[in-house]
């Protein structure tokens, strides 16, 4: 009886590092993002249903949250996008140098983004146990915080692993995964902003 014939493959050609798509850690990056922005725009569910169970909002005897720290702090969100978009350029050319140095520019405004966040927290003129309102605002700020800790922790992470580790060409990759994460989270504020610091000025 002969045994039937095995296919072979030769994959001794491919490449040994695959930025995007084609690397598992980027598609568990996009899965966090999914997740998250989910529990963010739920977040956003929850403020406009309860806006519309009140007939003031703010509630009475609570004024709207001041503008200047959420104001610097979407500013800065935005344009920390500018050294980790070089981190990836830098990724993708495999120069350690470049992303070690972007990592660092990085690390330094998300760390100042956490400051602000402290102020942005004060902004809001309320206590969390104060009345619904409170909760709302506070649950969904609180949220896009812990995310933030945990990218700043990361790209710190990161940037301890390129000036004191080995690095090898996978490593690469995490700047790029780790790029795409910050723009989710950075950018993500937006909208929460809009609803959380504007628009009780405007209903």
């Amino acid at each position: 009886m002969s045994r039937p014939l095995r296919t072979t493959l030769d994959v001794s050609a491919l490449p040994t590092v695959a930025f995007g798509n084609p690397g598992l850690v980027w598609w568990g990056t996009v899965g966090f993002i999914v997740i998250e922005g989910f529990t963010l725009a739920i977040c956003i569910a929850a403020y406009l249903y309860l806006r519309k169970n009140f007939p003031e909002w703010p509630p009475p005897r609570t004024p709207v949250p001041d503008l200047l720290a959420p104001v610097i702090g979407v500013i800065v969100a935005v344009a920390s996008n500018v050294p980790m978009m070089l981190v990836s350029r830098a990724a993708h050319r495999f120069d350690k140098a470049g992303v070690t140095l972007w990592l660092a520019v990085s690390s330094a405004v998300g760390v100042a983004m956490l400051v602000i966040r402290g102020f942005e927290f004060e902004a809001l003129n309320t206590r969390w146990d104060n009345h619904a309102y409170g909760s709302i605002v506070w649950a969904t700020v609180g949220f896009h915080a812990l995310l933030l800790v945990m990218e700043v922790g990361e790209t710190i992470g990161g940037l301890a692993m390129f000036l004191f580790a080995p690095v090898q060409e996978k490593h690469f990759t995490d700047g790029t995964d780790n790029a795409m994460y910050w723009a989710f989270c950075t950018l993500a504020w937006v909208p929460v902003f809009v609803v959380v610091y504007l628009l009780p000025r405007w209903t």
